[in-house]
């Protein structure tokens, strides 16, 4: 029997995973706001890219109830509404439930089972797309995750092999590891490097990259970034550089969801990226003043966006 999904927060994270899995026979329930919820009821979730143009039909609800019975829960909640979300969590999940924080940040996860006293595992999510509309999504690109590779390895409910042969029927790569948290870091880092100046200047990463010291100034971000991460004993995979310099290249078209909040006078997650690597810098004693100025230009966009 096909395991059922529940996607709580039906943006455009949670919709491009949630879509991909129901377009390939996956039951999934997506749970988010009535405007996103009463179009997929309507009409089903519409899911567009450079390829095609659909509408998935999908279950959906305003209710978090609605995850009761699900094998997979996905949290695609902003980082600001972790707490709210994982208070009304726990009473409605099934037993042996697996839940998987899909958020920026590094830090959701433990957040997320402090409240909900529940198992939660991070994922760290690449996917560039964004909300075209009411129960819309479009994909700009990419489109994987990475998962602790030891979730299941005792007690109920599905492995971590399970997780990846059910996304592999959606197509979507899973790379299961044993430094997740490096992962989530290396994630951190880019979305320091990319999301505050993409916001600032409102362009997408491709366009942003060529504008003069852009390039550099997001180098110099994810320095300061790395120095963070080197005093708290993290190791981040692979070639730190050689990755963000990729995400201009991967994802082009992509704005980043900072600055979509903007776009559309929601409160952005600034403090849980830059204004993160701020904080740890300084209980350590190290400088951060270029994260610092991002993060404070981007709380000056918020405050001038909600006026």
């Amino acid at each position: 029997m096909t395991a059922r999904v529940a996607v709580v927060g039906a943006g455009a994270v949670g919709c491009w995973f949630g879509g991909v899995l129901a377009r390939a026979g996956v039951p999934v329930t997506l749970v988010g706001r009535p405007v996103h919820v009463e179009a997929m009821r309507r009409d089903g979730l519409r899911l567009s890219s450079a390829a095609s143009d659909e509408y998935i039909a999908v279950d959906a609800s305003t209710d978090v109830a609605a995850v009761a019975g699900a094998s997979l829960v996905l949290v695609c909640v902003k980082s600001t509404d972790t707490e709210a979300i994982g208070a009304s969590l726990a009473a409605h999940l099934a037993p042996g439930a697996r839940v998987l924080s899909l958020q920026n940040g590094v830090d959701n996860a433990q957040r997320l089972q402090a409240v909900a006293r529940w198992p939660v595992a991070p994922a760290v999510v690449y996917v560039a797309s964004e909300m075209g509309g009411p129960g819309h999504v479009r994909h700009l690109g990419r489109g994987e995750l990475v998962i602790p590779a030891d979730i299941g390895a005792s007690g109920e409910g599905l492995s971590s092999a399970d997780i990846v042969a059910l996304f592999a029927r959606a197509g979507v790569p899973v790379e299961l590891s044993d430094n997740v948290v490096g992962a989530l870091w290396g994630k951190l880092v880019l979305n320091c490097g990319y999301n505050a100046i993409s916001a600032i200047v409102d362009v997408a990463y491709g366009r942003m990259v060529t504008l003069p010291g852009i390039a550099q100034t997001v180098h110099d971000a994810v320095a300061e970034c790395l120095s963070v991460a080197r005093a708290l004993g993290i190791t981040i995979p692979g070639d730190v550089f050689a990755a963000v310099d990729r995400i201009a290249t991967s994802m082009p078209g992509q704005v980043s969801s900072t600055c979509q909040d903007l776009r559309r006078g929601k409160p952005t997650e600034i403090d849980h990226l830059n204004g993160y690597i701020v904080a740890e810098g300084e209980r350590l004693g190290i400088a951060t003043p270029l994260n610092r100025a991002l993060h404070a230009l981007v709380k000056a966009l918020e405050t001038k966006a909600r006026a």
